[in-house]
């Protein structure tokens, strides 16, 4: 079995060194390196290009959100295979929202226990968005109860939001309009929900929730299933 490539930036050392020791204990999981700071966690991702990145929010040099969104845009034209997972205490709406627009692909609380964390990274690695689920309840609430409104652009290495969903969007969805099961699977998808729970939430196959997620990938015309949450999300789709 191949191992999963993971890298773990974290600034306090207890927790590092915590979470270190506990993944290297797993014969599916490879740590490739660890740093205390984003300028030391930027290089060692491209130097080593992981299948996962565990990222600390709060960095003393600058914060995960800009160290995800310059490995991002470094790699974006050599090797996007890396996925990043953002590890904090954080859970405001515009970190959440940040944090994705940056490009990260799932988002979960420090007080996760180890063994959720594991079947986070694994998702995770499978190319699949995982949002904790307090998260996404107070995201959606946000959502539903705020109107979105563009953003100005924002200067080179500053924190990245997410605008309002754009007419092409809106013109997408009055076309090819999602039913009703498409989205209870994307609401279920937003929350955090691997393709097997969902399944099981909805008394449905795993295949059948396989095909549900790729109409509404081709309807949202996403790549995957994060930019589908984001694109929920903004748009106020689920609420």
């Amino acid at each position: 079995m191949t191992k999963i490539r993971v890298a773990l930036i974290e600034d306090h050392d207890l927790t590092r060194v915590g979470i270190r020791t506990a993944l290297q204990q797993r014969d599916t999981i490879e740590v490739v390196g660890d740093a205390a700071n984003a300028t030391d966690g930027l290089k060692l991702l491209q130097s080593s290009k992981p299948d996962v990145a565990i990222v600390d929010i709060g960095l003393p040099d600058f914060d995960g959100i800009e160290l995800t969104q310059k490995f991002k845009k470094s790699i974006a034209d050599t090797d996007p295979n890396t996925k990043v997972l953002i590890l904090t205490f954080q859970d405001n709406e515009e970190e959440v929202l940040a944090a994705f627009a940056a490009g990260a692909d799932s988002y979960c609380m420090k007080d996760i226990s180890f063994d959720q964390l594991l079947d986070v990274v694994k998702v995770t690695h499978e190319g699949n968005s995982w949002i904790d689920p307090a998260i996404a309840r107070i995201v959606l609430k946000q959502a539903r109860t705020k109107e979105s409104a563009p953003e100005e652009p924002k200067a080179e290495g500053k924190r990245v939001t997410i605008k309002a969903a754009e007419p092409e969007f809106s013109h997408i969805i009055e076309t090819y309009p999602l039913t009703e099961r498409e989205l209870e699977v994307l609401e279920l998808i937003v929350q955090g929900y691997s393709n097997a729970a969902i399944a099981e939430k909805l008394y449905i196959t795993v295949g059948t929730v396989k095909t549900h997620v790729r109409n509404i990938l081709n309807k949202l015309c996403a790549d995957d299933r994060t930019q589908a949450a984001v694109l929920a999300l903004r748009s106020g789709l689920v609420g």
